[in-house]
């Protein structure tokens, strides 16, 4: 009859090689996410270019070619942009006052 599972060295000794081993990837990768560089900053406020349109109180609407955002009073409405889609560069739609 084929001996019990639980007390088969061989058995035994690779469960602790699979131990060993997920606690080593475990370790690495904890160790590569404290150690990997940061990803760059946004940069700030001051550093936006004044041809940014959602900074622009004179354009209304603006878009990437994904999202379109619109100023209603002081408060800014976009929506949401689509599952495939590459946005460009914001660009003013409509401006202020304009229909």
């Amino acid at each position: 009859m084929a001996a019990d599972p639980s007390t088969d060295p061989q058995t035994a000794r690779l469960d602790r090689t699979v131990t060993w081993s997920v606690i080593a990837l475990v370790a690495a990768t904890v160790l590569i996410g404290a150690l990997a560089p940061r990803a760059a900053h946004p940069p700030a406020p001051s550093a936006v270019p004044a041809s940014d349109p959602a900074r622009n109180q004179s354009c209304a609407e603006w878009g990437d070619g994904c999202k379109v955002c619109r100023r209603i009073g002081e408060e800014i409405a976009c929506s949401l942009p689509g599952i495939a889609c590459t946005p460009g560069p914001e660009t003013c739609l409509r401006g202020a006052g304009e229909p």
